[in-house]
């Protein structure tokens, strides 16, 4: 408990210090001033309209990500499973960027349940794919079959953006993974729906950790597993869903922090999930910080400093699980 409220704090400082930093430094307590008692004044306007925007989008999108991460990887008994990594991320991309396409460029609700439609679509494809002949029970089948699925999804999503400019120049940075340009208006738009999901996960963890110790053994203390499964597939659509709909498909945070987790709190669900939504969101807080501060650019897309990181941390994970089943 005490480790949880450590983390809590240290995200609040991450958070102040990122709205501090940027073209203009704000001091701590003009922040605070204008979180407290807006005024109107120039500073609390860029605080309260494009800087708080920002972090709010990343502290979503990290719980969601980091949260969904966790789910997916007990669900499936594979510690690889992420919505990244399964083609969720990648789904929920191409139906927005279509539905964008098709109808012209929208944002929060107009497209929030394309995104939906879109990871749930993606999980179904890709558990189906990694069924055949078995290869589900193989802890790297699933892994296979998202790495096909994405990178199908994402052709298809590149190939839509080729004959169209102006969905193209619309989503440039979103689908690189990007918090920034978003809107309050956005955020209200997208918050229901993965603070729902993320409250929803906390009640589950029990049911989780006996899933993560596999489908016999959940059987074997009277589990319902396709019951608990379904639950959990709908709460992954409702937070990998959303945080693609907000910040893009924003790669690996579910991937590394509940990795970081379980080190750390052990393999109790009640404990990694709540330690997942704060750890994932202080990751891209920080890491939204830090990419636009060493290449000075507002615009960086969050996304590729993730990936900076996240790329080895998959490929030593991988190392790691292969030499461990030979």
């Amino acid at each position: 408990m005490l480790a949880l409220f450590v983390l809590l704090f240290l995200l609040a400082l991450g958070c102040l210090l990122a709205i501090s930093v940027g073209t203009t430094w704000m001091p701590a307590k003009t922040v605070i001033a204008a979180l407290v008692h807006f005024d109107g004044s120039r500073d609390h306007i860029l605080i309260i309209a494009i800087r708080l925007p920002r972090v709010l989008t990343a502290i979503i999108a990290g719980s969601a990500l980091a949260m969904s991460g966790a789910i997916m990887q007990a669900v499936t008994n594979n510690p690889l499973a992420s919505p990244g990594l399964l083609g969720i991320n990648a789904g929920a991309a191409f139906a927005v960027v279509t539905m964008m396409t098709l109808t012209g460029s929208g944002s929060g609700s107009s497209y929030i349940w394309f995104a939906f439609g879109g990871a749930g679509a993606a999980a179904v494809v890709v558990y189906a794919l990694g069924s055949v002949g078995g290869i589900v029970h193989h802890s790297l089948g699933l892994i296979l079959a998202g790495a096909v699925v994405t990178a199908f999804l994402t052709s298809l999503t590149g190939t839509v953006l080729i004959f169209d400019q102006s969905t193209l120049d619309a989503v440039r940075l979103w689908t690189a993974g990007s918090v920034s340009g978003r809107t309050l208006a956005e955020i209200l738009d997208v918050a229901p729906y993965v603070t729902v999901a993320l409250a929803a996960s906390l009640f589950i963890g029990r049911h989780l950790t006996a899933l993560s110790l596999g489908p016999d053994a959940s059987r074997a203390i009277g589990q319902n597993t396709a019951l608990w499964r379904g639950v959990s597939v709908v709460i992954v659509m409702l937070l990998a869903g959303g945080a693609v709909a907000l910040a893009g498909p924003i790669g690996f945070v579910g991937l590394i922090v509940p990795h970081i987790v379980r080190f750390m709190v052990g393999v109790d669900y009640r404990w990694i999930l709540p330690f997942c939504a704060v750890g994932g969101a202080f990751l891209v807080v920080i890491a939204d910080m830090m990419g636009r501060t060493l290449f000075a650019s507002q615009s960086f897309p969050v996304g590729v400093t993730i990936a900076l990181v996240g790329a080895p941390f998959f490929l030593w994970l991988a190392r790691t699980r292969v030499r461990a089943e030979t």
